[in-house]
């Protein structure tokens, strides 16, 4: 196999704003009637894009949100990012080595992604070679996402690898016919490694795992 694209997740793989958002998703929810733990938060909605975590938050009010909810979550979101994201540990070093092409293909939106690659200084890293769940029919773990990447970048599935640390991620670039990568910093290792991947703990490992394909 020849690896042409390497494809990474944005949220905790490149920048570790899962904790940050699920905070602010679990104060957020907690105050508009839903009893929902940070455990369980993690459990429902990692990995998933913004608009299927809204279909699940209605079922669970079974009524529609406020038109607020978006802007309100957001505001709480980026405030925290902005007072403590960071890049995932040892990720800067890893994207020098790497000497292949590379992309994200997030579940996030485009603005989410450029304030979070901006405020951890990734962004000029991925230059016009960011993807977004918002330009496909289907978020993960359908593989919609992770096949426009690799359209748009102009390689077959078959020459990518995906890095992701969710279940629907690893999910969706198995069904993508990807090579996947899964980052278990934060994730069960043994349910990414059910889910298809290639289980790792420190981004140290990767440029070796890379080369091992």
């Amino acid at each position: 196999m020849a690896v042409n694209l390497v494809i990474f997740d944005c949220d905790g793989v490149l920048v570790d704003s899962e904790p940050l958002t699920n905070r602010a998703l679990t104060y957020i929810l907690n105050d508009i009637g839903i009893k929902i733990t940070y455990e369980e938060v993690l459990e429902t909605f990692v990995g998933k894009s913004f608009s299927n975590c809204l279909e699940i938050i209605e079922y669970k009010l079974q009524r529609p949100l406020s038109k607020s909810f978006s802007k309100d979550f957001e505001e709480i979101t980026f405030k925290l990012f902005e007072q403590e994201l960071k890049p995932v540990d040892g990720v800067t070093e890893i994207l020098d080595s790497i000497m292949v092409k590379t992309c994200i293909a997030s579940s996030g939106s485009h603005e989410k992604l450029s304030k979070t690659l901006s405020l951890t200084g990734l962004l000029p890293r991925f230059t016009n070679r960011i993807f977004s769940v918002t330009e496909v029919t289907r978020g993960k773990p359908y593989p919609d996402i992770f096949l426009h990447a690799a359209n748009e970048m102009g390689e077959h599935p078959k020459n990518c690898v995906v890095i992701e640390d969710s279940i629907p991620g690893v999910l969706a670039a198995v069904a993508a016919n990807m090579k996947v990568f899964g980052y278990a910093e934060r994730t069960d290792p043994q349910r990414l490694a059910q889910a298809g991947a290639i289980v790792f703990n420190s981004m140290k490992q990767l440029p070796e795992l890379l080369n091992s394909i």
